[in-house]
């Protein structure tokens, strides 16, 4: 066999682990907004990783998921956005009297 087939053969050449953009943001408050949005797919179990260069803001932050969650991580950032800052302040509270 060849090296090359080797390769093929030992890897998986799953599309499922393909990265994709489930949130995007550009200006002064991309980088937070990113961070954030990486923050609340972390903290729902979704690995998550941010795309872009904060040295230059007017280009967007991307936040990317492996493509077998993008529902699951588009649906919770739908919920946080529906549930406003104000559930966001609610929750940090509600843990910080856990501890």
């Amino acid at each position: 066999m060849k090296d090359e087939e080797v390769e093929s053969t030992n890897g998986d050449e799953s599309s499922d682990l393909d990265m994709v953009t489930v949130f995007q943001s550009a200006g002064n408050a991309s980088e937070m907004e990113a961070m954030s949005v990486k923050g609340l797919l972390d903290a729902a179990g979704i690995f998550a990783m941010i795309v872009g260069d904060p040295r230059f803001p007017n280009l967007p932050e991307e936040v990317r998921v492996a493509r077998e969650h993008v529902t699951q991580a588009k649906r919770v950032i739908a919920d946080a956005i529906t549930a406003g800052p104000a559930a966001a302040a609610e929750a940090e509270q509600a843990g910080e009297t856990k501890s």
